[in-house]
């Protein structure tokens, strides 16, 4: 897969950031900014080409024949969200049953305009005990990659602007829709 992601992102003109993520075992991973359904499929295949298994949460009701094959093969893991459950401790036990776990997010949770982030990653890393990974995708540059680790200090508002201002520097597909 490596190397047709490699291939892909040469058809289409983009390149990923040559620096290779930090060699850590587990993150949270905040990819932004997130304004387009384009999003994931660039940020899954730069994953790809990184050679990280990275995982996200996605609805329970996704995961029908066949589609929730393919989204698992793509590292999809079901969540019930209609259920009134604590999607935190959820992700906190699969961080502490994994040996590697990458957890990615899109912390404006949505690709419309959104100032409120959602918190749930960062509250995911403050109690799996891991760091949030940066990462990027730059469409007026064509460029996408892991930027930066950030260990969460329990100030959560100042924290999510600290990891604004790194995201700010980047340009979504539709740049308007971004928080920054």
């Amino acid at each position: 897969m490596k190397y047709i992601a490699r291939f892909i992102f040469w058809i289409i003109g983009w390149k990923i950031d040559p620096n290779p993520p930090a060699n850590i075992k587990k993150c949270v991973i905040a990819v932004g900014p997130h304004t387009s359904n384009w999003d994931f499929i660039l940020g899954r295949l730069a994953f790809f080409q990184y050679g990280v298994n990275a995982k996200f949460l996605i609805k329970k009701e996704l995961f029908f024949f066949p589609l929730g094959l393919i989204l698992k093969a793509l590292g999809g893991i079901p969540v019930n969200r209609k259920k009134n459950s604590n999607m935190t401790d959820f992700a906190v036990k699969i961080f502490d049953k994994s040996e590697t776990m990458y957890l990615v997010f899109t912390p404006e949770g949505t690709r419309k305009y959104n100032p409120n982030w959602k918190k749930g990653f960062y509250y995911i890393a403050l109690k799996a005990n891991v760091p949030i990974y940066i990462c990027y995708m730059d469409y007026a540059n064509k460029m996408g990659g892991f930027h930066s680790i950030y260990h969460p200090t329990g100030d959560v508002n100042k924290d999510i602007e600290e990891i604004k201002k790194v995201m700010g520097q980047f340009k979504g597909k539709y740049p308007e829709l971004g928080v920054y």
